[in-house]
């Protein structure tokens, strides 16, 4: 019987086919590493001009280091490739998919460089516009979108609101016309098509809970729906297929089936719609096991589809959005964390894995635990003779699935005190991150030039306690307290912190409490 969610990766002795033992457990993989990155002689990992000695002593651990030199290279050849690629078809825009990581900095970044963006809540919405950018380059998705979100975005004059459900078309109807506004939408089309992917991660299939269904006519229905709707104005369709996409054949036959729909509503209607948003999910290099598409390659190979649907159906070829998310902000950064005790742990068959626990974990870093995620790591601040042996790098937290990453080969030697980087947690990481065990989440920062810039600070037990409404202790609490549990020897301290607090107003009578 399973104990646990994760017992049945406990005690396997046998290692993914993709990780080989190597021949120099010092080298990095390149691939997995941002374009900064690489290893003095003496094996220090350096980032954007500095060694993570030097950002650990800054900044502390753990921490996302973001290269912001590889992130913005990464938007601006997503840009460059779909320009290009569509340019003799009806063009194409790129929307960086702020799900992934956002922050103020990072808005100002796609901003500058030429790109959209894409949010999904009232906080992606308002972090976007707090930085400056025109909303009018947004889109708003999500499944359950409040009215406040939906005003708000209105208001702000967003580019367009993906349609999730019938019911959204009344809902954005009547504040569209409290407002005094046309909104611009699309249909959000659920086109029966799985990306070869996670089920969690998975979102075009039926059983799932995005989108309006090209089966039975429904999507069809909605948008006549909207088209109805004076206060609303159909732009355009829209899929979504999944995440981690490394096969193009699933993008291939979603489009197809989303052109037909976007034929079929413009030969009943005469209406033919301008946009239509091609999703994103394109996946990135995690280990060695995995062999992306380039955003030229990605583009080429869309395009190439767009054009021959166009002219099979016969129908001029729209503007094409796509909303890379992961494949931008995912490989730019890495977690940098300081290890602690090393346990060497028998298995099955004679094998032995090296347990190497970490001051961060599942709370920055949840993915390997909900998805099976696979990641790397190296020694980051020293060179090792030591043999490559069997690792698994884990957490600090009360949760024996508190794994970051499952199957390594570290260095025999590596001890507390060393600091350990995993590469590509870039996207995905710092949004899913959490509190658990009261953990406080760690700082993103941007390196670039020798110089570190704060993106996102560390959470502090100021910023747990200011969540927390329960009065502090009184005096009388303390005297108890003091009494109660503590030697003699120790309560003079106790009184005296009893002392100064004697003369404060009793805190537990706050109307705060």
């Amino acid at each position: 019987m399973r104990s646990h969610e994760a017992g049945a990766r406990h005690g396997v002795s046998d290692t993914p086919a993709w990780l080989m033992v190597p021949d120099d457990v010092n080298a990095l993989m390149t691939e997995l590493w941002p374009t900064t990155a690489h290893k003095s002689a003496d094996g220090v990992l350096q980032v954007g001009g500095l060694s993570v000695t030097e950002i650990a002593q800054q900044v502390g651990t753990p921490a996302f280091v973001l290269d912001e030199l590889d992130f913005r290279t990464r938007a601006r050849a997503f840009r460059q490739a779909f320009t290009a690629a569509f340019a003799p078809l009806g063009g194409a825009e790129v929307g960086y998919a702020g799900k992934a990581l956002l922050c103020s900095g990072i808005v100002r970044w796609i901003d500058q460089d030429g790109l959209g963006l894409d949010v999904c809540s009232e906080g992606e919405l308002t972090t976007a516009l707090r930085a400056g950018m025109d909303a009018g380059r947004m889109t708003l998705h999500g499944n359950n979108k409040s009215e406040a979100t939906i005003e708000q975005a209105l208001r702000a004059g967003i580019g367009r609101i993906a349609l999730d459900s019938f019911h959204e078309i009344g809902q954005i109807e009547r504040i569209a016309a409290r407002l005094g506004v046309r909104a611009p939408v699309w249909i959000r089309v659920r086109v029966g098509v799985e990306a070869h992917t996670h089920d969690y991660i998975a979102t075009a299939h039926e059983d799932q809970k995005f989108g309006i269904s090209l089966h039975d006519g429904e999507a069809m229905a909605a948008a006549k729906a909207v088209l109805a709707c004076d206060e609303l104005e159909l732009r355009g369709l829209h899929f979504h297929i999944g995440s981690q996409i490394f096969d193009s054949a699933g993008l291939s036959e979603a489009t197809r089936r989303l052109f037909g729909l976007h034929a079929e509503i413009g030969r009943q209607t005469g209406v033919w719609l301008p946009d239509m948003g091609l999703g994103g999910g394109f996946g990135v290099a995690y280990t060695t096991g995995h062999d992306p598409l380039g955003p030229v390659e990605l583009a080429a190979q869309m395009a190439n589809g767009v054009g021959r649907l166009s002219r099979e159906l016969d129908v001029a070829p729209p503007r094409i959005f796509v909303e890379p998310g992961r494949a931008i902000a995912g490989p730019a950064a890495f977690t940098l964390y300081t290890v602690g005790p090393v346990k060497p742990v028998a298995l099955d068959g004679g094998f032995t894995r090296h347990y190497v626990a970490v001051d961060g974990g599942m709370s920055d870093n949840i993915r390997t635990a909900l998805y099976g995620a696979d990641y790397s790591a190296t020694l980051a601040s020293r060179r090792s003779d030591a043999p490559p042996v069997l690792s698994r790098v884990v957490g600090s937290h009360c949760e024996s699935g508190d794994i970051v990453v499952s199957d390594e080969y570290l260095p025999a030697d590596i001890s507390p005190g060393d600091l350990l980087a995993v590469p590509v947690t870039g996207a995905y990481c710092y949004p899913l991150a959490s509190n658990y065990n009261q953990m406080l989440r760690p700082p993103v920062v941007a390196v670039r030039d020798g110089a570190i810039t704060p993106l996102l600070r560390r959470e502090t037990q100021a910023d747990r306690a200011s969540l927390d409404c329960g009065p502090p202790p009184t005096a009388a609490d303390l005297a108890e307290r003091a009494r109660a549990e503590l030697p003699p020897a120790d309560q003079a301290g106790w009184l005296a912190e009893i002392q100064t607090r004697r003369d404060q107003p009793d805190q537990s009578k706050s109307p705060h409490a």
